[in-house]
């Protein structure tokens, strides 16, 4: 315990340090003094350690560096965003501040998790209605019809979906070998047909709606679930089999996919329209170097929706190569700890739960960061906790919180 405890206060150290070195940076960037990085800075750091201290006090039994570490990417994005537009920057303080209260709101909130998986048919309905509103209900931004707008506020519903399908499936997959509900079908293999429908069904949505990157984290959250839950290879190769034969369609159907594979095969091509981000990204993340131009020397504005899908690369262009390769550290070893706890439940369902959240968030951001890089074709999703966008952020501490509220129960 006191190991840890030594651990914890050196880590926090070195991301004060950090991150008060930034805020101290954005003051003096400008031709004039600007006090309000000081004060953005005093508020984030006071949420920061004063949630720490709520949940050393109240939750001392599970993981406090996934909280510690979620906050670094969240101060940093913030950093960023100030850079770039400081009234994207006040609203993401907001946010991160909404996040937290969720985070620990979701310890409160839980008393035993594994209680919730009588829940299942909630969560079903919740996933299919989160995953159809955009398409009822939404509005087009960016190419995609996935925000629901109210005023001057926007939600992006698939966001919760995500968590909501995480938890339908391991509450589904809980089941699996034990229900048969299709006398027509022998095995343990009808237990799967309900899940199977409710992930194509969500799948569907996605491409209906021009969310390509969505559709993928769907189909790697469903398969790295099915394999967990039924420890059955040849399901996961029936899976991928399926979602070439679905990838070819949506190809042939959708001209939006066509002109995504397009720009990716060869976005010099078109790099002075479709693919004029892909090419500017690719500019700044080069131009940065491995110590990066400096924290306001560089111009990654020229990038379109730099604080949104291209932060990462503005990051890589003032702050170098090393800090970006640092944040995908964080990301793997949020990731190793949320895996790490589920190596160790003896509760299949809640093993399931923190399995699939944390794939969840490890895609999301390896299909971004593989956009930005031309690895993948460009998806146009958030970087978890450091993109801009409310919607990001408190599902990412939701499905955070869950995994602080398992990683106790796990440690009793």
């Amino acid at each position: 315990m006191l190991k840890n405890s030594s651990y914890e206060t050196k880590l926090n150290l070195c991301i004060f340090g950090f991150i008060a070195t930034c805020f101290l940076n954005l003051t003096v960037i400008k031709n004039h003094f600007d006090f309000l990085p000081i004060i953005i800075g005093i508020v984030v750091f006071s949420v920061f350690f004063f949630g720490n201290m709520i949940l050393k006090k109240l939750y001392p039994q599970g993981d406090k560096f996934i909280f510690i570490l979620s906050n670094s990417l969240s101060m940093i994005g913030i950093v960023m965003l100030y850079r770039l537009k400081i009234s994207d920057a006040k609203k993401q303080v907001i946010w991160m501040m909404v996040g937290i209260g969720v985070f620990l709101l979701t310890q409160f909130i839980i008393k035993r998790f594994k209680y919730l998986l009588k829940y299942k048919y909630f969560f079903m309905i919740m996933t299919l209605s989160f995953m159809s509103m955009a398409m009822l209900f939404g509005t087009t931004r960016g190419g995609a019809n996935n925000w629901i707008v109210f005023g001057n506020f926007t939600f992006q519903p698939s966001e919760l979906g995500k968590v909501f399908l995480v938890l339908y499936l391991a509450s589904a997959l809980n089941d699996y070998g034990k229900i048969e509900r299709f006398k027509f079908i022998k095995g343990s293999i009808a237990s799967l047909i309900e899940p199977a429908l409710i992930v194509m069904i969500s799948l569907g949505f996605m491409v209906l709606q021009r969310e390509l990157g969505s559709a993928l984290i769907i189909f790697i959250i469903s398969v790295v679930m099915l394999y967990l839950g039924t420890e059955k290879g040849k399901y996961v190769l029936v899976s991928f089999m399926l979602f070439i034969m679905g990838a070819g369609l949506s190809y042939k159907l959708f001209y939006h996919v066509r002109r995504r594979v397009l720009i990716w095969l060869d976005p010099w091509k078109y790099a002075y329209n479709e693919s004029y981000q892909v090419i500017q990204g690719l500019i700044s993340i080069c131009s940065g170097g491995f110590f990066g131009t400096g924290l306001g020397l560089g111009n990654p504005n020229v990038i379109p929706e730099i604080t949104t899908d291209y932060i990462f690369a503005a990051i890589c262009e003032e702050m170098g190569i090393l800090v970006g390769i640092a944040i995908l550290i964080i990301y793997f070893i949020i990731f190793y700890r949320a895996m790490r706890i589920a190596l160790m439940l003896n509760d299949k369902f809640s093993m399931l739960v923190i399995s699939g959240l944390s794939v969840m968030i490890a895609a999301q951001t390896l299909v971004i960061i593989g956009g930005i890089m031309g690895v993948i074709p460009l998806t146009g999703i958030t970087l978890p906790l450091i993109s801009y966008g409310g919607s990001s952020m408190l599902t990412v501490y939701f499905s955070l919180g869950i995994v602080q509220k398992i990683s106790e129960e796990g440690s009793l």
